[in-house]
């Protein structure tokens, strides 16, 4: 079978390394044309974009690389056409993706999501699109199946695939990345959202020299640019290709929002989420979203597990305080303990690439009989 998957961000890599894993396990003659990253085609998937050519965030920075972005989506329908896959598996990457799925499905090519855009959390009328557009939607969250049924739209809930992934990584040995004590800062992948954000969380080098603080610096980054920010900071080290071992010896985390938060707590780290975007970003996201939670921790808790930061929040002071009461305080780190067991329980273990790649799989084989 043909597959052609897109996945736009680094997350989506991860999580499409392993489902062309368990694809070529069901389908051992799978032959996969995929947008992702090196894990993608490492994995067997033979790479068309590579995903740091393709994050933009925030609503100013895709109005700014708007030519970029339709570019892009011309050359991917272009793409798809001349392939002429056999299924079109979509990763996340929402507004890319459902223009391709709402393009592709009148033309009969056979549509499937794993993980689901965040509809939930905005733009929810975007369901409508999805029902007409999409075959089969594969979600990753517990509280994402009751979402959609409200929509009377079924969908499968297939388990979170970090749930393997992290467990494979806690079973490896451990790699000890420093003598001194580790703070983990995990500023994400695009430059943009790094050179607002990384300098905040840098801050706290010289409130805690007795630590190491180690910055987890994303494949597709330079070492100039992450240089030029830490700057002075003695205390201050890279590592790239490392944020599991990293995440493995952390006392604690600064963590930017997104997937990172989740891995974080999973690997049981206290940890602090930061977020700050552009301005005009951050005033359209904060009339539109409506969630109560930026971080996935806390939205699939629903209730305040970690402390989030938020734009104007995120100062030196109130970071500090933060940082302070997760290092010193027993009573934070036992709460925090507790509530991250009950996060594992509630993801479950389900092997979810496995089930997605069953899924998929089966997509494929009807789409062709």
């Amino acid at each position: 079978m043909k597959y052609y998957i897109i996945a736009g961000e680094a997350s989506g890599d991860l999580h499409g390394s392993n489902l062309i894993k368990q694809l070529k396990q069901q389908d051992p003659e799978a032959d996969i044309r995929c947008w992702g990253g090196d894990l993608m085609q490492q994995a067997g998937g033979t790479l068309v974009k590579h995903y740091k050519t393709l994050a933009f965030m925030g609503f100013i920075e895709v109005v700014m690389n708007l030519r970029t972005v339709l570019r892009n989506m011309e050359f991917c329908k272009n793409d798809i056409q001349a392939y002429q896959p056999d299924v079109l598996v979509f990763i996340d990457y929402a507004g890319f993706n459902l223009r391709i799925a709402e393009w592709a499905k009148p033309l009969g090519y056979k549509t499937v999501f794993y993980i689901s855009p965040q509809v939930w959390a905005w733009k929810e009328n975007r369901v409508k699109k999805i029902k007409k557009c999409v075959d089969k939607m594969l979600c990753i969250l517990p509280f994402e199946q009751d979402f959609y049924n409200k929509w009377n739209y079924e969908v499968e809930y297939v388990g979170h695939p970090l749930i393997e992934v992290i467990k494979e990584a806690k079973e490896q040995p451990a790699e000890p990345l420093s003598d001194k004590p580790v703070i983990a800062l995990l500023p994400g992948s695009r430059r943009q959202e790094i050179s607002v954000k990384l300098p905040i969380m840098l801050t706290m080098a010289k409130h805690f020299p007795e630590y190491q603080f180690m910055v987890a610096q994303a494949p597709s980054l330079d070492d100039e640019f992450i240089q030029g920010l830490i700057g002075a900071h003695t205390n201050v080290s890279t590592v790239k290709g490392k944020t599991y071992p990293l995440l493995r010896q952390a006392k604690a985390a600064l963590v930017t929002s997104g997937t990172a938060t989740l891995e974080t707590a999973l690997f049981g780290v206290p940890e602090v989420v930061c977020y700050k975007g552009s301005t005009i970003s951050y005033f359209f996201a904060k009339r539109l979203i409506k969630v109560k939670y930026i971080s996935l921790v806390n939205l699939i808790m629903d209730k305040l597990v970690v402390k989030e930061l938020i734009q104007d929040e995120l100062t030196e002071q109130n970071l500090l305080k933060e940082l302070t009461l997760l290092l010193k305080d027993d009573a934070a780190r036992n709460r925090l303990k507790t509530d991250y067991a009950a996060l594992w329980t509630k993801l479950g273990e389900k092997n979810a690439s496995r089930r997605a790649a069953e899924v998929i799989y089966k997509e494929a084989v009807n789409a062709v009989s």
